[in-house]
């Protein structure tokens, strides 16, 4: 870790502990900002296909949320959202485009807030959800969706709730499985107390009408009835094989799992083995 990461870590762990003494619920809030707000935003231009997409935009509460979308050369036979995830942009699935388009899809992607090329300084889960939910009014209905990492989780939440059918195609790049785990990884990393980090969890009902284990894959996907390809690297540090085998043990029959090694959480989406297998599904 950097140096002026590991200062701001030690800085807002102390300020958190410090608020809980004086006002519980001020360090509640303070704390929840934090591990809503992204610490990195990626720059850069994208390939000149990327580029070349349709620029799309509206708003949500308030800010800008900008996307494009791309067509093939021949009227579209399939349509396709893309849901990027935790501090990336819709820029990372960019290779995707040529072998999408060449197989005739409409591929539609959008910066979650906070990322990208979309306003915002916070990312909230249930906010993601409902943007996708926009974009599906908006730009759908969609014959595939494609997600990486809280993108995929994304999604399952969802498709959930949207209409859809067994034609339907969910390709979920190491998803976020429990968002009980970063909830509790986040109470770690900065050792707030238990009462802190009950308290987030009582903040995110609050705000959004459920508690962090309502926002979990393994719920979302009992009510999914598509075919759903779920992709998952066993050297994974940020969503961990465990959550995957947890996943798989719930023996859904349209779910196909895919175990790669030595990809990790990111390369996994890269890798031309990998890529060619999701396009042979989509």
């Amino acid at each position: 870790m950097k140096i002026t990461q590991n200062l701001a870590l030690r800085y807002a762990r102390a300020r958190i502990n410090i608020l809980s003494l004086a006002s519980p619920r001020k360090a509640v809030l303070e704390a929840f900002r934090l591990f809503a707000t992204p610490q990195k935003r990626p720059s850069g231009r994208g390939s000149d296909l990327f580029r070349k997409g349709d620029k799309l935009s509206f708003h949500h509460d308030g800010h800008s949320i900008r996307g494009r979308c791309w067509l093939p050369a021949e009227p579209p036979v399939k349509k396709v959202l893309l849901a990027h995830g935790w501090e990336s942009s819709s820029r990372f699935f960019e290779d995707y485009l040529p072998d999408l388009l060449q197989k005739g899809c409409e591929v539609v992607a959008f910066d979650a807030p906070a990322h990208g090329d979309s306003g915002g300084k916070r990312f909230l889960l249930p906010n993601y959800v409902q943007i996708l939910r926009s974009i599906e009014q908006h730009h759908g209905p969609f014959d595939a969706y494609i997600g990486h990492s809280l993108g995929g989780l994304a999604l399952c939440l969802l498709l959930e709730s949207s209409p859809h059918n067994e034609m339907t195609r969910l390709v979920l790049i190491a998803p976020a499985v429990e968002t009980t785990m970063a909830l509790d990884g986040f109470g770690r990393l900065l050792h707030l107390s238990p009462e802190t980090v009950s308290g987030m969890d009582d903040y995110c009902q609050e705000i959004s009408g459920h508690h962090f284990d309502w926002y979990s894959l393994r719920r979302a996907l009992k009510d999914i009835h598509g075919q759903v390809l779920y992709l998952q690297d066993e050297a994974d540090r940020v969503t961990p094989l465990k959550a995957a085998i947890n996943v798989q043990k719930d023996g859904h029959p349209n779910v196909r799992f895919v175990f790669t090694q030595s990809l990790g959480h990111r390369r996994i989406a890269s890798d031309p083995a990998i890529m060619k297998q999701i396009m042979d599904f989509i």
